[in-house]
């Protein structure tokens, strides 16, 4: 028998959905273990696929009485080689191997001594000696000489190399636009089933971020809806210009994979921690992506290194850790997920993880900013059992949860759109909540809905967030203390 959905994750998990999840039971199953955001990822399938998908996902979180966000993640620049005669080659130490920006135009495939390019430009973006990695990284040529389309290589590091494997060059600075003609539609597709999330892949500037937020609004006008963004950071020109990326982004993904080719694998921890800091002190959100349970896809369990690289992830602050083809094409979809959330748990627990509260001296000139940072001061000293956050857009309990604290966030909204994107906020739980008949009868409301879901319980200190009139967005402007029974009585 499945064990139930934990009661209180404060990290969120991200699964990939593909061959191995796309089946009802076991999205309801992935979903009662723990799964709050659904991933489709964009690089596979066509848009009836995707479209599927979001109403599988949705019938599955109703099945389970929960909302579930969906992220739809662009394909992005396909920087990849073409296909071979025979599916693979092998190229040892010290081959030649040519790069041909024009080979397979009139249908040839790659044999042992060249192969086609998806990506036209790349002989204008490489020079002699530089070294481009292939396949994550698994292969390594160094460029000898770039005539016209051709890119001359010797391998540095040999391996097998299949078909449409991927290629970066140590360093970046190759200039594929983030947003291709495949993705401006895919965001049509994803704004037809109103995605809560949008992640962008491989930007390289702010720029990027806000044409893609503009497309993605106009697609969804049509249906009232627009998405949050996330950026993929992927590029090693990303780095030093991550804060304009996070500004124009409503968070980012750490995506490891791509990064770590680009920069080199030493270097990515210490970016994991910088970018989650960044994230955080600019009231953004933090995604941790990319091999965290890679062994899950075959391995009923995953390994130590694998459970450390999660519970870091954790400690670091991170919204949510996210799994790729664990859950996509694995053999255990569900058990990672029950893994995963039970490592989370673990690591939330931790001592290492009480650290002192970071809102203590925080500068605010905003009324709603400045109940948020009240309401933290006030429950980290009360030691309440509970924060309520009555809202409209969820603004107040994303400010909140970008801060240390053990105590937990209800993000209580009218808004169906709302409930879904908060359900990737660290330390906050969403439930559904007219906010109708003044604010007396909704604080009563409100206490109803936590002591159903067995969130608290009657005497019960906890600190209640609205705004005055009630139903509009960004107005945050009260702050009260209350026992849960007692709400006609203001606790001094």
């Amino acid at each position: 028998m499945q064990a139930a959905r934990p009661l209180y994750n404060a990290t969120k998990i991200v699964a990939t959905i593909g061959p191995a999840s796309t089946d009802f039971d076991i999205l309801v199953k992935m979903i009662r273990a723990g799964v709050d955001v659904v991933r489709l990822n964009f690089s596979h399938g066509k848009a009836q696929d995707h479209i599927d998908r979001a109403a599988l996902v949705r019938r599955a979180a109703a099945e389970c009485g929960v909302e579930v966000a969906i992220m739809a993640d662009m394909q992005g620049p396909k920087i990849r080689v073409g296909k071979f005669e025979e599916g693979k080659i092998f190229l040892n130490n010290g081959d030649k191997f040519i790069l041909d920006a024009r080979w397979g135009e009139n249908g040839e495939l790659g044999n042992q001594e060249r192969v086609g390019l998806d990506y036209k430009a790349l002989p204008r973006d490489v020079k002699p000696g530089d070294k481009l990695l292939l396949n994550d990284g698994l292969i390594v040529l160094i460029v000898d000489k770039v005539l016209g389309h051709e890119i001359f290589t010797t391998v540095k590091v040999g391996g097998e190399l299949s078909n449409n494997k991927g290629i970066n060059r140590q360093g970046g600075g190759l200039t594929a636009p983030a947003l291709t003609s495949k993705d401006m539609e895919d965001i049509k597709t994803a704004m037809s089933f109103q995605a809560d999330y949008l992640a962008i892949s491989f930007p390289k500037n702010a720029t990027d971020m806000e044409m893609a937020r503009q497309l993605a609004n106009i697609a969804g006008e049509p249906y009232g809806h627009k998405p949050m963004m996330i950026a993929k950071i992927e590029r090693a020109e990303a780095i030093p210009v991550l804060q304009e990326i996070l500004d124009a982004s409503d968070g980012i993904m750490v995506a490891r994979g791509d990064l770590a080719v680009e920069v080199g694998n030493a270097a990515v921890p210490a970016l994991q921690k910088r970018m989650i800091q960044m994230a955080r002190a600019s009231n953004k959100l933090a995604i941790t992506a990319t091999q965290m349970m890679e062994s899950m896809i075959v391995n009923a369990v995953p390994t130590r290194a694998e459970v450390s690289d999660v519970a870091n992830a954790v400690l670091d602050g991170t919204d949510a850790v996210m799994t790729s083809a664990e859950t996509a094409s694995g053999k255990y979809p569900v058990e990672t997920v029950e893994m995963m959330a039970a490592i989370c748990l673990e690591a939330e627990n931790s001592e290492y993880n009480k650290r002192d509260a970071d809102f203590l001296n925080v500068q605010f000139t905003r009324i709603d900013q400045s109940i948020a940072n009240a309401t933290l001061f006030t429950a980290h000293h009360l030691r309440v059992k509970a924060i309520v956050a009555l809202t409209e857009s969820g603004s107040t309990a994303l400010w909140m949860s970008r801060h240390s604290i053990d105590t937990p966030i209800f993000a209580l909204t009218p808004l169906q759109t709302t409930q879904r994107k908060a359900s990737l906020y660290r330390n906050v739980r969403a439930f559904h909540l007219l906010q109708e008949g003044g604010s007396h009868a909704v604080l009563r409301k409100a206490e109803e809905v936590l002591i159903k879901e067995g969130m608290v319980r009657k005497g019960d200190l906890i600190v209640v967030t609205w705004g005055s009139p009630m139903g509009q967005a960004g107005g945050t402007n009260a702050l009260k203390i209350v026992r849960v029974g007692e709400l006609d009585e203001i606790v001094s």
